[in-house]
């Protein structure tokens, strides 16, 4: 696994733990679907592996599982990093949902304090507090935000950086343009910036670093893969759908999302005609943001085009980055 792309300057003004990966970028956070088989092959594989706390849910009086998972992770990650010198594998990241109803997130907080998380992805809430515990143990904060109001009021409160969801990401996304958004922040903003949204491929990572993000953010295409932890008609689901088969909706979580289509039919209900909800209808009490009567509604963004096979993470962040070598290789050979 090598490094081949020049980042030396470009990562000049981004935290260490964003810096060296093989290629810019970081796995996102997949509810229900990121668990410790994901992360350890996305990170050995160069990329910044990610889960959100909630996904770690043990029953009642048993030991915390977000601890037992932090652990897991560590300990294989030092293992393969103590048998390849050369190519260390990436940091991970841990997503806390930062929402009123999150009844763990203060404890949760402090196991990834014991841990020393290195990197924090917080959604749903920007709060001093949270930033305050992650730059305790010395990690770094990266809030997700839709808009350049959010975005402001992220960094006001401590967070180190930003992830922009634009039009087209899965789950929660944003109706903004991608250009239009990290155009906006970016007239004000110089720390480090992530672009969500349809990021594919290898020649999407590299499009978000020409309009000025630092790192493009990965999720769909995540899902299709062996470790990920999706039942097979979810998988097979993104490797034969596409844009088309995406659905924009607030019913499910209280919060405009996309989810797939076919999913929907597959529940009975008819996806071009969904009731909207508000965020008040939104609990991660029990650790999701969606009634039991949904746990079928699957979500995707409208990347999913470019997902032709269920494979191992590591061969889906190969293709990526022969791809984003591919097209710096094809524009520099332009530009020359």
């Amino acid at each position: 696994m090598s490094r081949p792309w020049n980042a030396t300057h470009a990562e000049s003004h981004l935290p260490k733990a964003l810096q060296g990966l093989r290629i810019p970028a970081v796995a996102s956070p997949l509810f229900i679907i990121s668990v410790p088989a994901l992360v350890i092959a996305q990170c050995k594989a160069g990329v910044i592996g990610s889960f959100p706390a909630l996904n770690a849910r043990e029953g009642e009086g048993e030991h915390p599982l977000l601890d037992t998972w932090l652990t897991q992770i560590k300990e294989e990650l030092d293992r393969h990093n103590q048998a390849n010198p050369d190519t260390p594998a990436a940091p991970y990241a841990v997503n806390q949902i930062v929402h009123r109803s999150n009844g763990r997130l203060e404890r949760d907080i402090e196991i990834c304090v014991k841990h020393e998380v290195p990197v924090w992805i917080t959604s749903l809430g920007a709060r001093v507090e949270v930033n305050d515990a992650a730059h305790s143990c010395g990690g770094i904060t990266l809030h997700d935000i839709i808009n350049n109001k959010f975005a402001k009021k992220a960094i006001e409160k401590g967070a180190d950086g930003l992830i922009a969801v634009a039009a087209g990401a899965g789950g929660h996304a944003g109706p903004q343009s991608p250009f239009a958004l990290v155009q906006e922040i970016r007239n004000w903003f110089d720390g480090p910036l992530l672009l969500s949204g349809s990021i594919a491929t290898g020649d999407a990572v590299l499009a978000a670093r020409a309009m000025g993000a630092d790192l493009g953010y990965i999720g769909s295409p995540f899902i299709a893969t062996e470790e990920a932890n999706a039942v097979q008609g979810y998988k097979e689901a993104i490797v034969g759908g596409s844009a088309a088969d995406i659905v924009t909706s607030s019913l499910f979580t209280g919060v405009s999302g996309n989810y797939l289509r076919p999913s929907i039919e597959a529940a009975g209900m008819d996806p071009d005609n969904l009731p909207s909800a508000d965020s008040t209808s939104m609990n991660f009490g029990e650790g999701s943001a969606k009634p039991k009567a949904w746990k079928e509604i699957w979500g995707a963004g409208q990347g999913i085009g470019a997902v032709d096979a269920v494979q191992p993470a590591g061969k889906l962040v190969d293709r990526i980055a022969s791809e984003y070598h591919a097209a710096v290789a094809r524009l520099a050979g332009e530009a020359g």
